[in-house]
């Protein structure tokens, strides 16, 4: 089957529009200091029903078709921004394992999610699930998605935040650092265990589970929700070995020929052996990520070493030019604020979620120790669900657990807390002049010796 050339011609302006208003996007929120990410879907949604399709609706059509070429041509690019935009936040998970204070990363990561999680329960009952839920939620699906979309906390979004203003080498960004990574690891097992809950309730069509042939809902779903707890448990400890046994076998001609080559088919490979054994491909992804930074990380080779770093440039580089600015252009694209936000739920669950992550987290800092002013820094920047937050909303969607309303809401809710995070730690002094981080306490040291007085200390976080 060959692509015809008004079709190809079709999906190329289009591929080129998204394109343009989501890096002129990003340029804009980046010399605002903002998250380049909201940038990206901003421009989606001046090209989607919101404003072109309220605005000019025969333009919206003819650039952007609901059926053909075009929409099965973006929803391909765009899974592949997923896999690729997860693929590399795999990588910030293993650059994210900083050493902090253990006390504080425990306290604040163990109430930064238990008190979101009770507050779901207990304030879910105050909204309808059906009105939310896609074809495959239920009650239990509900309360999940709306307890993660408190928790959520983003470590690309606060990584840039803490690079722009100057604070990745501080106590303060280490602990938040430390505590996002145990947050978004318990979050992303609790994701897989509800993509499990709706495969089994789905009838299963491709993969190991369909060859076995049990009708059986209840086995269906314990399998699927074993498969997915199987992998994390067997990549997260020991990915990163399998990665450098493959990457430095004799016979592995694909990475001599280019490392970038390899580690995109270590991708592609781990992603198809999650759709065979029915979980979610986005988990094959950050596993792979993890994996094989983590083997790159622990290679005492030096030529190796600096050949992976150039293969994770070049990745990137490809990454951030076409496919994950288009994956959140794409996301921009569907949000119908006119049609599919819920003023009220959404102002509710805004509410909700900002008052609950914060004062959770604050809660968990008093107690560790940490001084009130400290305590609030923590609490605003671990609000942040950016990416994450968005990953959560377009792959719950995708997998019918969640309707438009819902996705709108969480999609929105991650735009207005990364942006609040945001301004909060640039404007508050946080890292400033008169050196903030010192709040930032660690193993009982004095108050006034920070990483920018420590060189040893200050090395170690940069390297860490």
């Amino acid at each position: 089957m060959s692509l015809q050339s008004a079709d190809l011609a079709r999906l190329l302006v289009a591929m080129a529009m998204l394109l343009t208003v989501a890096h002129l996007g990003a340029r804009l929120c980046t010399l605002l200091r903002q998250p380049p990410v909201i940038g990206e879907i901003l421009g989606g949604l001046l090209l989607g029903p919101t404003v072109l399709g309220l605005i000019a609706p025969g333009a919206a059509s003819a650039l952007l078709p609901k059926a053909g070429v075009t929409p099965v041509g973006l929803g391909v690019l765009q899974e592949l921004g997923l896999l690729l935009l997860m693929f590399l936040s795999g990588r910030e998970v293993l650059a994210s394992r900083t050493t902090a204070r253990r006390r504080t990363v425990v306290a604040v990561a163990l109430s930064g999610l238990v008190l979101p999680f009770a507050a779901a329960m207990a304030s879910v009952g105050l909204f309808d699930h059906t009105a939310y839920s896609g074809p495959h939620g239920t009650r239990l699906t509900f309360v999940l998605v709306f307890g993660i979309g408190i928790a959520v906390t983003s470590i690309p979004v606060i990584s840039r935040i803490m690079l722009d203003l100057d604070l990745l080498h501080t106590r303060f960004a280490r602990v938040v650092l430390s505590v996002a990574l145990l947050e978004d690891v318990v979050l992303y097992v609790t994701l897989a265990v509800i993509l499990g809950l709706v495969q089994g309730a789905a009838a299963p069509v491709f993969g190991l589970w369909s060859l076995v042939g049990v009708p059986d809902i209840g086995l269906t779903t314990a399998y699927y929700v074993t498969a997915s707890l199987v992998l994390f448990a067997v990549f997260m400890p020991w990915g990163r070995k399998i990665f450098a046994v493959l990457a430095h076998n004799r016979f592995n001609f694909v990475e001599r020929r280019s490392a970038t080559a390899f580690r995109l088919l270590f991708l592609l490979v781990l992603v198809l052996v999650c759709v065979f054994i029915g979980v979610n491909p986005v988990f094959g992804a950050i596993l792979a990520g993890v994996s094989a930074a983590g083997a790159d990380a622990d290679d005492t080779d030096v030529r190796r070493r600096e050949q992976a770093e150039h293969a994770w440039d070049a990745l990137k580089k490809v990454s951030l030019a076409l496919f994950i600015p288009l994956y959140f252009a794409v996301v921009g694209l569907q949000l119908d604020l006119v049609h599919h936000l819920s003023v009220g739920f959404f102002l509710a669950y805004l509410l909700l979620a900002c008052v609950t992550k914060t004062v959770s987290v604050w809660l968990g800092a008093r107690v560790a120790g940490e001084p009130p002013r400290s305590a609030v820094d923590l609490a605003i920047a671990l609000n942040a669900r950016g990416g994450p937050g968005i990953v959560l909303a377009t792959v719950t969607l995708s997998a019918g657990v969640i309707n438009e309303d819902f996705f709108t809401v969480l999609v929105i809710l991650s735009i207005l807390t990364s942006q609040a995070a945001g301004l909060w730690l640039q404007h508050a002094g946080v890292g400033g002049e008169t050196g903030r981080p010192h709040r930032i306490r660690e193993n009982g040291g004095a108050p006034g010796r920070t990483a920018e007085t420590d060189p040893a200390e200050s090395d170690r976080a940069v390297r860490g």
